[in-house]
């Protein structure tokens, strides 16, 4: 991961694990100290996080992570809600599961018409996570949140658009660019306005993500140890259906 300033006050942070740039605990906690450290100096005011490679970011792969300890993991997925400072994602390629959440933790997301979202987790036989419980509603409304996870199917740019996934589009090859001057134009505003704005619109957010993570936690704790979530993250491997037993 790396950080540097791309603008009047505005830092680009940005993922470096290509192609599908999969997080864990310490992707996590590095990317959130990297909002923290930017909130503590004086010249940020704004962020934009970026991604290298084919896909924003697919999540944690469940296949290279089976003991990954998911309690910890959003311990790490929490700090990204307390930080401070407005966050824009520019969203390449496809935010799929966690990367999902990850799209949904930032304030504002720009997208293109080949970007794709999709809260995939029924269709790995588990449960949602990354505060989606609460984001996801949010920004698209409880009805459009029920069909996106109980599907688990992908969203294109367009319809992202228009069910509010997604904020504003873009081309290819100017979805950094015009990400970077929208938080240029967040960064020309008063910046203790601005902090104390969003103070105000999340207020009371952090703890609804706590509630929601911890709740997510133990359901996907729950169903880790079925037959239906093995055969999810096979199915998933081999690029086939799932078949699933209710098991």
């Amino acid at each position: 991961m790396t950080t540097e300033m791309c603008g009047d006050h505005v830092a680009a942070v940005c993922l470096r694990r290509p192609p599908n740039n999969f997080f864990d605990t310490a992707l996590l906690n590095e990317l959130a100290t990297a909002y923290e450290d930017l909130a503590a100096g004086t010249w940020c005011r704004a962020i934009v996080l970026t991604s290298e490679g084919k896909n924003f970011c697919a999540g944690l792969d469940f296949g290279a992570n089976a003991g990954q300890d998911i309690a910890e993991l959003y311990g790490a997925a929490r700090r990204l809600f307390e930080a401070p400072l407005p966050v824009v994602a520019a969203v390449r390629g496809s935010a799929v599961g966690g990367g999902c959440g990850l799209a949904l933790s930032a304030d504002f997301r720009f997208a293109t018409a080949k970007s794709r979202f999709s809260a995939n987790f029924s269709r790995l036989g588990f449960h949602h996570g990354f505060a989606l419980t609460v984001t996801l509603p949010a920004v698209v409304g409880q009805q459009r949140a029920a069909d996106l996870l109980f599907t688990g199917r992908r969203v294109g740019g367009e319809e992202a658009l228009a069910m509010g996934l997604c904020d504003h589009m873009a081309t290819e090859d100017e979805l950094v660019e015009q990400a970077t001057a929208f938080a240029g134009s967040i960064s020309a505003s008063g910046p203790l306005a601005v902090q104390a704005i969003r103070a105000t619109l999340r207020r009371g957010l952090v703890e609804k993500v706590r509630l929601a993570m911890d709740h997510e936690c133990a359901e996907q704790e729950k169903l880790r140890v079925t037959a239906d979530f093995a055969e999810g993250v096979r199915a998933s491997a081999e690029r086939r259906e799932p078949r699933f037993s209710g098991a």
